[in-house]
């Protein structure tokens, strides 16, 4: 009768668990007691003290009528005993510190809340530290006593009276922090109310858990804490996964069927979720939702037909989980990255501090540690000390002569690896056309020239039309990197290409513009061809860097993918924002890694305050964003004085500092 194939990613099975954690228990408790394979509170399915009486015969599920909900009882051995005022009639469990009415407990003296916790009592040598601890100190039992207690429901309801108010809103507290809101926002409900669908978590082999998610999917079944609970202490139950949206799963309870009036979206990689069998291996108790506990009589019958032949987490989900989230990048690591206001130059910079991967760098002569450059430790945007000299790029030479206290150079292996290539036979030159993303107006791919060849495959390159006559403005693109394109890729792909500025003969075409400009276009064999099966759809969500501003991360949807490429566009605010990013980016992370990571996430424009930080910010940007499009019916003088005034863009000004080319260990320029 039972599904006994191998289960694939819930390994061992769950009959296997259930089975391993019968044993377990066994061993811990008197042979001749019910062991309780889930952990679950003796109650729900059997409300009797009676250990030799046994509902294993009891298959069915058969309904009962459920109890006024206006009048608390508690039932035990068939008897009815309401809760007394206050702490009449009251008594403390001298085990495990339980409080219950004093009629339902064990023994004459009423010592106990139950046979196990007289037991227990006796052959503990501990016996007198534990109720000590529990009533001087009001620190919990250790993880031996909780295991060795037999716990009854009947113990744990007798304080229900007493706390009833205050669980309920913190049930409904706990319940509303499910899904984390920011400013309002909250991607559960986004998801639900729009019937979105997220980018899977494998689609981010960066990401936590993004080469290791393995078949988690729908109706995969974990243990959980249970929020429809009115015990003084914190229970666990089993719920299936409904929906996923990245990290962020709807949850529903097990013995709701059909009934989504409790269902609930929780991060998978939060702290709290277990594989099923967890608790019965750490002695927490599997309590049935205040709302259905009725609904069965036994319970421990409905779960093992439920959860044979079904799917959990593996046994190291969380190890694993901790385990990806562990960063070799650490504060006070020294490293070059791109000048942020110069973008032909790097600088050196060091970890501020490390965010799910994500570096905040700070500029090396930044007095008052503002000057600063948030991006991913897998960013191409930096390299190790020494990565300029050794290929050729230019470098801004530091004021300090020599590191501060603490600070040190980060080792190279740490740093994103490019893919080798062989420069020797044909390779990219100096003047060849080709098509690249501009990186000022990540909305945009341009007319681009190849402008300076460095070594192990990088290329300096400037747009068509719009540079500066010192190459103050180029930037770096490895010769495999997804940003550049051959010449009429956009063109066969439908997309618009942004002409050199004031270029007059529209529509643009490539043939006539290389004959005017007596070049030629890079051959097509140079560039990278690799499409990896990124797994992306058009329309899914996900949690993207907004490059423009790289320290916000916002809500957005892919609106197009062309081979590799994606087109990201920012939930709420216009197309001209959108951004044209490699699926393999390390700036897209999945739906729920800023809740898991504690990153901020900026919510979509039109469910923010116009007059919040982040919209003012992206106000600022817009104007920016405008002054630099603007660009294109200026000359290149009005084009500086415009874009000045801008911290963003102020690096068009030229080199304006001591600079480096690479190998030479003279400077450059010198300008005022």
């Amino acid at each position: 009768m039972e599904n006994t194939k191998d289960l694939g990613f819930c390994k061992p099975p769950l009959r296997d668990v259930m089975i391993t954690a019968i044993k377990k228990q066994n061993i811990l408790h008197n042979p001749k007691e019910k062991a309780d394979s889930f952990g679950m509170f003796d109650g729900y399915d059997s409300c009797s003290e009676d250990t030799s009486s046994s509902s294993s015969s009891e298959e069915s599920e058969e309904e009962v009528a459920p109890l006024p909900s206006n009048l608390p009882i508690i039932k035990n051995n068939g008897q009815v005993y309401t809760y007394p005022d206050g702490k009449s009639g009251m008594a403390t469990c001298e085990m495990c510190g339980m409080v219950g009415v004093r009629d339902a407990f064990y023994s004459k003296t009423k010592r106990f809340c139950s046979v196990s916790c007289s037991r227990s009592y006796s052959s503990n040598s501990k016996k007198a530290s534990i109720l000590a601890r529990l009533q001087v100190t009001g620190k919990p039992p250790t993880k031996k006593a909780k295991v060795l207690q037999k716990q009854p429901l009947v113990a744990k309801l007798a304080a229900y009276a007493q706390y009833q108010a205050t669980l309920q809103n913190q049930a409904k507290t706990k319940a509303g922090n499910s899904a984390i809101s920011v400013e309002g926002f909250s991607w559960g409900n986004y998801i639900n109310s729009n019937s979105f669908i997220a980018a899977p978590v494998a689609c981010f082999k960066h990401a936590p858990m993004g080469t290791c998610w393995g078949d988690i999917s729908e109706n995969v079944r974990i243990e959980v804490p249970n929020t429809d609970c009115s015990l003084p202490t914190k229970v666990f139950w089993i719920a299936g996964i409904i929906k996923l949206a990245g990290y962020n799963a709807l949850l529903r309870y097990e013995g709701f069927e059909n009934d989504s009036s409790l269902d609930f979206w929780c991060n998978i990689c939060g702290s709290d979720i277990h594989p099923v069998g967890w608790c019965a291996a750490s002695g927490k108790p599997l309590v049935p939702p205040r709302t259905v506990q009725h609904k069965y009589t036994n319970w421990k019958a409905f779960l093992v037909k439920r959860l044979t032949g079904a799917k959990t987490l593996p046994p190291d989900f969380s190890q694993k989980v901790s385990e990806s989230m562990q960063y070799p990048f650490k504060p006070c690591m020294r490293v070059e990255v791109v000048d942020k206001r110069h973008l032909c130059r790097t600088r050196v910079a060091v970890v501020e501090s490390v965010i799910g991967g994500r570096l905040r760098l700070v500029y090396e002569e930044s007095e008052d540690r503002t000057d600063d450059f948030w991006c991913h430790m897998h960013s191409p945007l930096i390299h190790h000390i020494g990565w300029s000299r050794s290929i050729g790029h230019r470098f801004k030479r530091s004021d300090i002569t020599k590191k501060q206290d603490g600070h040190f150079d980060t080792p190279p292996h740490l740093f994103a690896k490019v893919k080798e290539v062989d420069q020797s036979g044909e390779w990219f030159k100096e003047g060849m056309k080709l098509e690249a993303i501009d990186p000022l107006n990540l909305s945009t791919i341009c007319v681009a020239t190849i402008r300076k060849v460095l070594a192990d495959g990088f290329l300096m390159i400037g747009i068509d039309g719009s540079e500066a006559a010192d190459g103050s403005d180029w930037f770096c693109y490895h010769a495999t990197s997804p940003s550049i394109f051959p010449v009429g890729f956009c063109e066969i792909n439908m997309i618009e290409l942004t002409p050199p500025r004031g270029y007059t003969k529209l529509p643009f075409k490539w043939f006539d513009y290389l004959r005017e400009t007596g070049s030629i276009a890079a051959p097509v064999k140079l560039f990278n061809k690799d499409v990896p099966n990124h797994g992306f759809r058009v329309g899914m969500k996900l949690e993207a860097v907004d490059l423009m501003e790289p320290r916000l991360i916002c809500v957005a949807t892919v609106t197009r993918i062309i081979h590799r490429l994606l087109r990201i566009h920012f939930d709420g605010w216009e197309e001209e924002y959108d951004q044209w990013v490699d699926c393999e980016s390390p700036d897209l992370y999945p739906v729920g890694w800023c809740q898991l990571t504690g990153y901020q996430l900026q919510p979509p424009a039109s469910q923010s305050s116009r007059e919040s930080q982040s919209a003012s910010s992206k106000q600022k940007k817009k104007a920016k964003s405008q002054q630099y499009k603007g660009h294109k019916k200026m000359t290149t003088s009005q084009l500086k004085e415009e874009l000045l005034d801008g911290e963003e863009y102020s690096f068009l000004q030229g080199a304006s500092d001591q600079e480096s080319n690479g190998s030479a260990t003279v400077y450059i320029k010198q300008e005022p």
